[in-house]
């Protein structure tokens, strides 16, 4: 799972206009166990200061101190370090690494640009609506915030937003919250713990009556199902469609109703859950291409 490479590359072109020069670290390729998937980043600074990472250890160690001495130069220049983790540097993953370290100059800021703008072309962050501003609503944007979410973050009250929100977060001040369900992307994600019951239900009815709509999460206790459950049916929604509700949210072992606890419990559900269909992808992707290759024999392995 890639944090998505146009924050880093966004950040990075401001502070190349800035300092004249800064150094990108990427995860060219692995092989076997390592800290990082290719494709990772991390940009080093002249002064040493980083961002992003490619997995830390002696690795990023390495990497850091090469990248801090390419950026004092501000040559643009282009180095690869290719190291076994376990016999050159000591690190119990076993794998391989191949690091291309890059110098940005000045000359460069209208290439990471659009770098960036390519790589937010290609953001693949799990689309997540949180309907809610309140005290977990705030403990779940910042939980979520490092992560590989992109968050519409809905709320009819004025001033329910913090002065500063997360990156991956964008706000949506609406008269009318439920609204937002219909133009949600196929695929995301539904998080509702608003501040009014008829809300929730409300949000939670036209998220349920959409099938493409994967992940469907209330705040509340089995009590607070069992009465959602009956009003759905008033509303018409078929038994099939209400097994969908989550709720109550999080992972059952994790117990506590502190706002930064209920959070911690819920970004793990989630993060579960965006693995899980990771790898449904991966596993159908990968059926696919055995059958293809069991049918055209030759047409697969050349293409």
């Amino acid at each position: 799972m890639t944090f998505p490479s146009a924050h880093v590359l966004c950040r990075l072109a401001g502070v190349v206009a800035r300092d004249g020069a800064a150094t990108l670290v990427t995860v060219a390729d692995t092989r076997g166990s390592a800290p990082r998937e290719a494709g990772a980043m991390m940009a080093v600074l002249a002064d040493g200061s980083y961002f992003g990472t490619i997995g830390g250890g002696a690795l990023e160690h390495e990497a850091q101190l090469l990248a801090r001495q390419l950026a004092a130069r501000g040559e643009a220049v282009t180095r690869r370090i290719d190291r076994a983790l376990g016999p050159d540097l000591g690190q119990c993953c076993g794998g391989r690494v191949l690091l291309e370290l890059r110098v940005f100059a000045r000359a460069d800021v209208d290439e990471l640009e659009r770098l960036a703008g390519e790589a937010a072309q290609r953001d693949s962050r799990q689309r997540l609506l949180l309907f809610g501003a309140g005290h977990v609503g705030r403990a779940l944007s910042l939980a979520l915030a490092p992560l590989p979410f992109r968050i519409t973050w809905i709320d009819g009250r004025d001033a329910a937003f913090p002065a500063q929100v997360p990156a991956n977060a964008a706000t949506l001040k609406s008269p009318d919250p439920p609204a937002a369900i219909a133009r949600a992307e196929p695929g995301s994600f539904v998080l509702v713990l608003t501040h009014d019951h008829a809300l929730d239900l409300a949000i939670t009815a036209a998220a349920l009556a959409r099938p493409d709509l994967p992940f469907v999460g209330l705040i509340g206790s089995a009590t607070k199902r069992a009465r959602f459950e009956r009003r759905l049916r008033e509303l018409g929604l078929d038994d099939a469609r209400i097994a969908r509700l989550i709720c109550p949210i999080g992972l059952p072992g994790i117990h506590g109703k502190e706002p930064a606890v209920i959070a911690a419990s819920v970004t793990a559900q989630l993060l579960g859950l965006v693995n899980e269909r990771t790898c449904d992808a991966r596993t159908i992707k990968a059926g696919l291409i055995l059958s293809l290759s069991q049918n055209e024999g030759s047409k697969v392995a050349s293409a």
